[in-house]
């Protein structure tokens, strides 16, 4: 899959660069994206005094495709360039009439065509010109098991450490609603400017996710001896399947698991150099380090191939076990181990 974030930030150098093509396509079931580039069409190409003859925002329920072509046409007025922005093109009857105009676009329009939801036909002739004349740009949902990762990736564009153990909680609690995940960071930040990092302590108060549920927390129970803190969590994601999917506590378990692993290559390091090879801060390093001591190396090893076994039957390889099965079948033998 694509890299959304770096094609992403490509089209944006690209666009800020004023390198622009005479069309767009952007399609694709994560609107998230689709709105910031939306947006910085309509915020930044034309200049302030430029826009209101030359910015023209048309909408794919209200409009037939010979609307969209003939407002393309038209020349711009005291400007060197006029935008035309079709949002909602999904929406619109003959859609695919676009094709002819796309084959042959005006040099000074720059055409914005917004296909939210859901691709365009990749067959199409309009997906064909808009790659050969212009960009197609796809926006596709995140997947689950790669939500914690992405809000990490956001975190360091915003300047806001978001740890491994948040980033858990957020993607467990939030899903995979990109807009929703940022607008509860955003929530934080505005409560407290000046923090830098975003703890679990921050996202009960402010986000009002308890840490006492949350897939972080739930390998953590295990490798501290905490017995009646796993099975009531073990018994909570029972109750509720959806408020974690069985690929997320694998690779919680399985995270937690492979920090404990490179803990025990880790003694005698300072905290500052532990937290760098860890792949967190500081005042982790003494939790981690703790956990690693009451999880001998040989227990880490074997419960990482339990993991893997476990990885492969959550996405129904060699299984055909829900997930409630398979989450009480992986904890016992994690316990065994």
């Amino acid at each position: 899959m694509i890299n959304m974030t770096a094609e992403y930030k490509k089209l944006l150098q690209s666009l800020k660069a004023k390198e622009y093509a005479p069309v767009y396509l952007i399609d694709g079931e994560e609107p998230f994206y689709l709105d910031l580039i939306t947006q910085y069409f309509e915020d930044n190409i034309l200049l302030p005094h430029e826009k209101d003859f030359n910015l023209m925002v048309l909408y794919g329920k209200d409009v037939e495709w010979a609307d969209v072509v003939n407002a393309a046409r038209r020349f711009p007025m005291f400007a060197e360039r006029q935008v035309v922005i079709l949002k909602d093109a999904a929406q619109m009857r003959g859609f695919n009439e676009l094709a002819g105009y796309l084959e042959n676009p005006s040099p000074t329009t720059i055409l914005l065509i917004e296909h939210r939801f859901k691709k365009a036909d990749g067959r199409s002739k309009v997906v064909k010109y808009a790659k050969e004349k212009g960009y197609h740009f796809t926006s596709d949902k995140i997947k689950d098991d790669s939500m914690p990762a992405w809000i990490q990736g956001y975190g360091t564009e915003i300047n806001f450490h978001v740890g491994e153990r948040e980033s858990q909680i957020l993607a467990s609690y939030l899903g995979n609603d990109l807009q929703k995940v940022v607008n509860e960071i955003e929530k934080v930040k505005i409560n407290v400017p000046n923090e830098q990092h975003l703890t679990a302590e921050l996202i009960q108060k402010y986000i009002g996710i308890s840490r006492e549920y949350n897939v972080f927390e739930f390998p953590e129970a295990l490798t501290n001896g905490d017995k009646d803190k796993l099975y009531r969590m073990l018994n909570y994601f029972i109750a509720n399947p959806k408020s974690a999917p069985m690929v997320l506590i694998v690779g919680s378990f399985y995270n937690h698991f492979n920090r404990l692993y490179q803990a025990h290559f880790l003694k005698g390091k300072s905290e500052k150099d532990a937290a760098t090879a860890l792949g967190t801060y500081p005042s982790r390093v003494r939790e981690i380090m703790a956990a690693a001591a009451r999880w001998p190396l040989p227990k880490v090893e074997e419960s990482l191939m339990v993991l893997s076994n476990y990885s492969s039957k959550a996405v129904g390889i060699e299984s055909s076990a829900g997930d409630t099965e398979l989450l009480k079948e992986m904890v016992g033998r994690l316990e065994a181990v």
